[in-house]
């Protein structure tokens, strides 16, 4: 079958309501035979299921591959248990996982699956793939919005007159978050959690960052690099040219999506590099 992108929308205890998926199948996908590793991506800031589609060359790369994409959404909201109640975090592990492998032929196995995304997406891949190492055996963060547990206040409020700029405020922050010293920034604490010890196997794990960055992100992914190193992993980190941007994740896709196929069983069948 040719490559295609399927929709569907589930139910979600964790939220109470139903959530529509964007799912792209390669290919070479098949109901029947060896199952396919899976990819879940995860949108920024404001995004949705269809920013993937839209802003980056995602089918083109996924089309001669075995791999599976998954692209749910939670728009200004990240996919963590936050502080207003909205468990995205459990949707996503306790019931958009198991639909997924319910209603698609995937290998249902940490070591066939990997989730990645993009500012507070990449930010949340590698905290889902901290707290939870049986589910996802790799992750990738463009970007990653780590350090949004820890901040306080405004620190983007020099940018807010350029309309392209997408950062939340300090209200809409903490919508999310709550207050400085609440239970769920503490939770999330990402030298928290990476200075625990690990649940689990310590999964590959891919950051990069744009040189054209915000200081602050370009500061916090290196932070973050070095205390991942500090506490036993062995992150592959990347400068690239770019800003905080679509523009940037679409030229940092191809390498990020040949380490997902290096590391998931089943991705590299069909010898597809991406690059």
């Amino acid at each position: 079958m040719p490559v295609e992108v399927v929709t569907r929308r589930w139910p979600s205890t964790a939220l109470g309501r139903s959530k529509r998926v964007n799912i792209v199948l390669p290919d070479g996908y098949a109901d029947r035979g060896p199952g396919h590793p899976v990819l879940y991506l995860l949108h920024g800031y404001g995004g949705g299921r269809d920013t993937w589609l839209l802003r980056t060359g995602l089918v083109e790369l996924v089309r001669d591959s075995r791999l599976i994409v998954v692209l749910p959404e939670s728009g200004r909201r990240w996919f963590i248990n936050d502080h207003a109640g909205l468990r995205y975090e459990d949707y996503l592990v306790q019931d958009l996982v198991p639909a997924v492998d319910a209603g698609f032929n995937t290998r249902a196995d940490r070591s066939s699956r990997a989730v990645g995304g993009f500012s507070m997406g990449g930010a949340a891949a590698l905290f889902l793939t901290l707290r939870h190492p049986s589910v996802f055996g790799a992750a990738v963060s463009h970007a990653g919005a780590f350090e949004a547990p820890l901040r306080r206040g405004d620190p983007y409020a020099a940018h807010r007159a350029d309309p392209g700029f997408v950062m939340p405020t300090e209200a809409s922050h903490q919508r999310v978050w709550g207050p400085p010293g609440s239970a769920t920034r503490l939770l999330y604490d990402p030298y928290r959690l990476i200075g625990r010890p690990p649940a689990g196997p310590r999964s590959p794990l891919h950051l990069d960052v744009g040189t054209g960055d915000y200081d602050r992100v370009i500061r916090m992914n290196r932070r973050t690099r070095d205390a991942l190193r500090s506490g036993g992993w062995s992150p592959e980190y990347h400068e690239r040219p770019g800003g905080h941007d679509m523009d940037f994740v679409n030229s940092a896709l191809p390498a990020a999506m040949a380490f997902v196929a290096r590391h998931l069983t089943g991705a590299n069948a069909n010898g597809v590099s991406f690059v």
